[in-house]
């Protein structure tokens, strides 16, 4: 499984580029606006042309902000245009529906979105996805990417069930029982199980499109993420972070440093 980072701050991406684990960079309109208020950014194109040059070589996805089919199309062909010769490393990002109500016209403009720009050679991670269904739908218009939301899925079961929660709490991904009944969403029973449903389909019906995690939550959830089948998981620095930490680690380093004869020491210098 190939690691991202979710982050638009610069810093962080060096950083993590520099530890040599780095396979590419996942952004939004959210994480750019915390970058540029951070960083007190003035031009905010000369900004995200700096961070694709950063990322040379490894894959940076930057999301429309249209909500019909022609602002998406119209949207996708600048940011590739404006971006992609900077480093040939742009993803345009499409949400798989961009209604922004329950019940509207426009439910397939994200895919009719996905294939036009498919068909301009300009590479799509499909975002926002909720359903196996969705996956398929956008790996069938030509997605390279599909992004399931793996924490937000489990909110969403958690609010079905009135259950309190912490944002960065786990959930199971063999799910949650509440008065002996088993929560789910349309069978979907934990965001660690979509990816699981999502993977399995794609091999099954021999669809190449990756399948990238998204809106993971903790360690635990990534590790579970990686068996389910995701071909990738982007994450934040913070869990990026915690990856490299335990305990044990650092009581091993304790030892051996203890353990150093002046002999072997020696050997060093």
């Amino acid at each position: 499984m190939k690691l991202f980072l979710d982050s638009a701050d610069i810093e962080e991406i060096k950083k993590v580029k520099s530890w040599g684990i780095l396979e590419g960079v996942t952004t939004n309109p959210s994480l750019i606006k915390k970058a540029a208020e951070k960083y007190k950014v003035k031009n905010l194109e000369t900004y995200i042309k700096k961070l694709l040059k950063v990322c040379k070589t490894i894959p940076v996805s930057l999301e429309v902000i249209g909500t019909d089919y022609e602002e998406m199309v119209r949207e996708g062909k600048i940011l590739h245009k404006k971006f992609n010769k900077i480093s040939r490393n742009v993803y345009v990002k499409i949400p798989i529906n961009p209604c922004l109500q329950k019940s509207c016209s426009m439910k397939s403009d994200g895919i009719q979105a996905i294939q036009t720009l498919h068909k301009s050679k300009i590479k799509i991670n499909c975002t926002l996805i909720f359903t196996p269904e969705q996956a398929t739908l956008a790996a069938k218009a030509g997605a390279n990417y599909v992004s399931p939301f793996v924490g937000r899925e489990d909110d969403y079961i958690r609010e079905m069930g009135r259950i309190k929660f912490e944002k960065n709490d786990y959930f199971p991904k063999e799910g949650f029982k509440k008065h002996k009944k088993r929560l789910e969403d349309k069978g979907i029973i934990s965001g660690v199980n979509l990816i699981e449903k999502i993977s399995t389909n794609f091999k099954r019906s021999k669809i190449k499109t990756e399948v990238l995690a998204a809106s993971i939550r903790n360690q635990k959830q990534l590790r579970e993420c990686e068996t389910a089948g995701a071909d990738i998981a982007t994450v934040t620095f913070k869990i990026i972070e915690k990856l490299i930490s335990h305990s044990k680690t650092v009581e091993g380093m304790k030892k051996f440093t203890k353990d150093i004869v002046p002999e072997y020491k020696k050997m060093f210098k």
